[in-house]
């Protein structure tokens, strides 16, 4: 997700099939991978996934993404379909301009300039959930935001808001998972019944009393229908 990282995916990871490979990835700019001057178009982010598949030798794989993440998937899945597998969609969009408050959310991000203040951050990621989250864990989240300079976050926003592959998704052919949780703040169910109709090959399972990540929320939930999902392959 937007400012998020490999982090994003803690509570969920250990709950994984030991038997399967699972690759995290800190999105250019974010978490520890480097932060360049420019180049955070969304086709940037998605051309990194087959370049990293290429370094570790991997021909296809499932592409899981949330949110900002959910849209890179998208792109990899439309730029690159001989690379994915299967394709699960988490806290998805048709559009970056679908989602709730995403004008004010760009006239602070503006605002701000050299390091992000913690308070900015906090408020950030604390608006996406719903139910109660360990407090250890939100202070983790929040630390990864603050890794992104202001520069960063301006340039990713405005990255994504310049994208529209909306008319291009009835072409991603691989079967499609998508993960929703009814309280979420900042999409709405008709953007996802929305994503379903767009997509030829998607299911949309909905995660009741769950907000914005449910891989924060509910990670033995998230895991098993992942599990069911890549097992059904």
């Amino acid at each position: 997700g937007y400012t998020d990282s490999s982090f994003s995916f803690s509570r969920a990871l250990p709950l994984v099939d030991q038997g399967r490979r699972v690759y995290a990835l800190d999105q250019r700019g974010h978490g520890d991978s480097e932060r360049p001057e420019g180049d955070y178009a969304l086709g940037d982010f998605a051309a990194d996934v087959p370049a990293f598949m290429d370094e570790l030798g991997l021909e296809r794989a499932t592409i899981v993404g949330h949110c900002m993440g959910s849209l890179v998937a998208q792109r990899v899945a439309l730029d690159a379909p001989q690379r994915v597998g299967r394709l699960v969609l988490v806290s998805s969009m048709t559009s970056v301009r679908s989602i709730e408050g995403m004008s004010e959310l760009r006239q602070a991000v503006e605002t701000l300039d050299g390091e992000v203040p913690a308070e900015f951050a906090r408020d950030f990621q604390e608006s996406t959930v719903y139910s109660p989250l360990p407090a250890d864990f939100m202070d983790g989240v929040v630390a990864e935001s603050l890794k992104l300079p202001a520069r960063v976050w301006r340039a990713v926003l405005e990255g994504l808001l310049a994208d529209e592959h909306t008319s291009r998704l009835g072409r991603i052919e691989a079967p499609t998972l998508i993960l929703y949780g009814e309280r979420d703040a900042l999409l709405s169910r008709a953007e996802q019944d929305a994503l379903l109709s767009a997509l030829p090959n998607a299911a949309l399972k909905v995660y009741p009393e769950t907000g914005h990540s449910p891989q924060w929320e509910r990670p033995e939930r998230f895991v098993n229908d992942l599990e069911a999902f890549i097992g059904g392959a």
